[in-house]
């Protein structure tokens, strides 16, 4: 389980001597450094490292780190708000150590997610790790809840960029294809491998859609978990296809045209160890609860794709009739749809139903992506919100009256029109805290500026490489 508690100066309770003994485990197996991981506004991961020996004076005072680094863009740029963006001030980095790991893809090192906190040991305000905590633990102190999810993680494989930056896919062969696997089979091979000594639990991996892409799908956890377990699983893909020489994009649009790569969401909520999405008398074994969540969810969609879909890049792949789920319906199994409820097979939907959310992409920061969508489902749970007619293939064959009386729109076309939603939608600012609303506002808004006027496939080229 994913440590609850934020951390304190001086450590949480236990962890300075949990830290001395697993620095000495890991130094016994020659692991020399530590990263320590979090996640910006913007989706870039970012790190700090320090030496084993360190480790527990890492769990007892953290590490410093400017709160600049909330205002960067994907490029490195700063922007700021009336809070965050100055060169002033420092943050402490608290390694989690429940979710500690030695890296298999990177000999010599392990790896551990953090909390971050301010010198005077308060929570800071725009820790996106610390507002899902907090979001998770309040659905359960105000609800009785508990939840289960999983991101998707879609790349694609290419040859190392030259200095033109050009994608040049690593295999060939068609969509879902045989002779993609065999091609790749050294380095998938070695992939799963690293990821079963790290304890990451693989139910899928298969070639994708697109040239050169796979698909992973990892087991659920509780969701700080599972953001955890999205950011360790991106490392080591990285890692284990650079020992290949080959490179990973995970960016939603690696050219201009064409189907891009997703981050799908799937969550389920649950009360007393039931699964409040199977076993029910609402429409495909629903619980009251978890068709009010639904249906919460789906009245904030479009302001949502602010945080699921942030880049300027994640709008060439939102496009319609490409399993990117670009509009305000759901169904059961509706791959077109924003919203697909996943019932699973007969014997197992108890733990296997779930909903999944398919407007995401790996530009998004994991830990906001998911308490949004968390918030944006209780807001439908404390209404009582009831679901629409749901949708059958593709809406985006229905015409125009049909469509408005179903209550299916697009979802936002560009990034501009995302956070113009986002901006009225004070269910999700308020979840996050006016320091972090604005934060993504301005992340996203400076992301819009810094490719005004570039074309498509010059977009894509200005994040290929970035996530």
């Amino acid at each position: 389980m994913t440590t609850l508690a934020d951390p304190v100066p001086g450590g949480r309770p236990g962890d300075v001597e949990r830290a001395g003994a697993l620095s000495g485990e890991l130094a016994g197996r020659d692991v020399h450094g530590i990263v320590l991981a979090y996640v910006d506004t913007a989706g870039i991961g970012r790190v700090k490292t320090v030496p084993t020996a360190k480790l527990p004076a890492a769990a007892a005072w953290g590490v410093g780190m400017s709160p600049v680094f909330d205002t960067f863009l994907a490029n490195d740029s700063i922007v700021t708000t009336d809070v965050l963006g100055s060169p002033d001030g420092d943050l402490r980095l608290y390694p989690d150590l429940d979710q500690l790991v030695e890296l298999s893809g990177q000999p010599g090192w392990a790896w551990a997610p953090v909390d971050r906190i301010t010198q005077e040991g308060e929570r800071h305000p725009a820790c996106s790790r610390t507002f899902l905590r907090r979001t998770v633990r309040e659905a359960a102190e105000r609800h009785g809840l508990t939840f289960r999810a999983s991101i998707e993680i879609e790349w694609a494989l290419g040859r190392p960029p030259g200095p033109d930056g050009v994608f040049v896919p690593a295999v060939t062969g068609p969509a879902y294809g045989a002779t993609r696997q065999v091609e790749a089979s050294d380095c998938a091979a070695d992939l799963l491998a690293a990821l079963a000594r790290q304890g990451v639990e693989v139910d899928q991996f298969h070639p994708e859609y697109a040239a050169g892409q796979f698909e992973l799908s990892v087991g659920a956890l509780d969701p700080v978990g599972a953001a955890d377990r999205s950011v360790l699983v991106r490392q080591t893909v990285r890692a284990v296809a650079q020992r290949h020489s080959l490179a990973v994009s995970f960016a939603p649009a690696v050219i201009g045209q064409g189907v891009g790569n997703g981050g799908h969401v799937h969550l389920s909520a649950w009360r007393d160890g039931v699964n409040l999405h199977a076993g029910g008398d609402r429409r495909h074994g629903m619980r009251p609860q978890a068709e009010s969540f639904t249906a919460g969810v789906l009245a904030h969609l479009r302001a949502l794709t602010a945080v699921t879909a942030p880049s300027p890049a994640s709008y060439l792949r939102l496009k319609p009739s490409q399993w990117a789920g670009v509009f305000t319906a759901w169904g059961r199994e509706t791959r077109e749809a924003g919203l697909r409820v996943v019932t699973g097979t007969t014997g197992h939907r108890d733990q296997a139903a779930n909903l999944e959310i398919k407007p995401v992409d790996l530009a998004a920061n994991p830990y906001l992506a998911l308490g949004c969508v968390i918030a944006a489902g209780l807001d439908g749970l404390t209404s009582g919100a009831g679901l629409p007619e749901e949708i059958t293939g593709d809406p985006a064959q229905l015409g125009a009256e049909e469509a408005a009386a179903r209550g299916v729109r697009r979802l936002p076309v560009s990034l501009g029109e995302a956070v113009e939603e986002f901006r009225a939608d004070e269910t999700l600012r308020a979840a996050l805290g006016p320091v972090l609303a604005d934060a993504v506002i301005a992340v996203r808004r400076g992301e819009l500026a810094a490719v005004a006027g570039l074309d498509d496939e010059r977009v894509a080229a200005a994040y290929r490489w970035t996530y």
